[in-house]
């Protein structure tokens, strides 16, 4: 398998193999093949970038779900699994804090255990990739301070930020180990220390999930202080972190937690004002990604219908917007959008965004 960095199409999240996912779940397979040699002319990346949203696991995740996934493609994603956990393991053994593409799901090794829960059978590496994320839990000593195993040295955007940050969201932050250590124990898979690890990134999240991400400012306050408004999101925001909560919940059978995550998405997505600052459709950040992840609560809540009206709200808003997304992609394109009408995941493509 040849490594090349170069080509956006291999990119799940914009380029062709996210339009593939779409054309795989409407059954489309003379459409999935084009854009899967599309996505594949130029090489297939197995370098530092290969991440679930690129490059051999993201072409593995999407020809999985047709059932289509060999042995090549998935050596090659046991090489890159292989290469960022002796990264982890070096970064560890130095005593140094994590940056976010080492652990998170778009580009680190939380998007790897998704990617790998999804083999039948479950994947030997899994439990190596799980037992990474769990010391993430462990605190850990950075700018002369004791911090959570979790915090960046750096800014969300990488740059320098006085103190780093420990992110919240579901795409980059601490709510993405959350929900795949809690998919995983709802799937008979545990290594030791993990349901301890979930307690302790929903307790962190009880106190901070209000915030996009936390300072050292946070950190020294009695309580967080209130977070501006801001828009709520499945990638950063409440409703995301609401369904890690909800995933933590059902892997403790800890109803308390269900309530409250569940009593959190009805209450933001009934809100004007929290409705007024959604701004387009897209998975990321849009209609879309509301939408399905309010349909992925509701089919774990007891009591699915009070957010009947809520989806119907969100498909309607959906209809009447996705066709003016400028990029045809899967996070930020029409081709997610589609997906979210489309009100299916025979093939489990949900995975990829942490709601099943």
């Amino acid at each position: 398998m040849t490594t090349t960095t170069v080509s956006r199409t291999q990119d799940l999240s914009e380029g062709a193999l996210g339009m593939a996912l779409l054309d795989i779940e409407r059954r489309d397979l003379a459409a999935a093949r084009r854009h899967l040699a599309q996505a594949t002319v130029r090489g297939v990346s197995t370098g530092s970038n290969a991440s679930l949203f690129h490059g051999a696991p993201a072409l593995e995740f999407v020809l999985a779900r047709a059932h289509a996934a060999g042995d090549a493609v998935r050596s090659a994603v046991d090489r890159v699994v292989d290469a960022r956990l002796a990264a982890a393991y070096r970064r560890q053994a130095a005593g140094v804090l994590p940056h976010l593409a080492e652990w998170d799901l778009i580009r680190g090794l939380t998007g790897l255990a998704a990617l790998l829960l999804t083999r039948r059978p479950i994947a030997p590496r899994l439990p190596d990739v799980l037992a990474c994320l769990v010391v993430l839990a462990h605190p850990a000593r950075g700018d002369g301070r004791m911090l959570p195993g979790w915090w960046s040295p750096v800014g969300p955007d990488g740059k320098e930020m006085a103190g780093g940050h420990g992110n919240n969201g579901m795409a980059h932050g601490i709510a993405g180990p959350l929900a795949v250590l809690s998919l995983a124990l709802r799937a008979g898979v545990s290594v030791p220390g993990q349901e301890e690890a979930v307690g302790t990134f929903a307790t962190w999240l009880d106190r901070h999930g209000a915030h996009y991400w936390s300072t050292a400012a946070h950190l020294d306050a009695d309580q967080p202080p209130k977070a501006e408004p801001a828009r709520q999101s499945w990638c950063y925001g409440q409703p995301g972190i609401a369904r890690a909560q909800q995933l933590a919940a059902l892997a403790l059978d800890d109803p308390a937690r269900r309530r409250a995550a569940e009593d959190t998405v009805a209450t933001i997505l009934t809100d004007p004002l929290h409705l007024a600052r959604i701004t387009d459709s897209t998975l990321c950040h849009g209609w879309a990604g509301l939408l399905t992840l309010t349909r992925a609560v509701a089919a774990d809540s007891p009591a699915p219908a009070r957010f009947t009206l809520i989806i119907q709200d969100l498909h309607r808003r959906l209809a009447a917007d996705w066709e003016r997304l400028p990029k045809p992609g899967l996070m930020e394109g029409r081709a997610g959008a589609q997906l979210a009408l489309h009100a299916t995941d025979t093939t489990g493509w949900t995975r990829a965004l942490l709601f099943t």
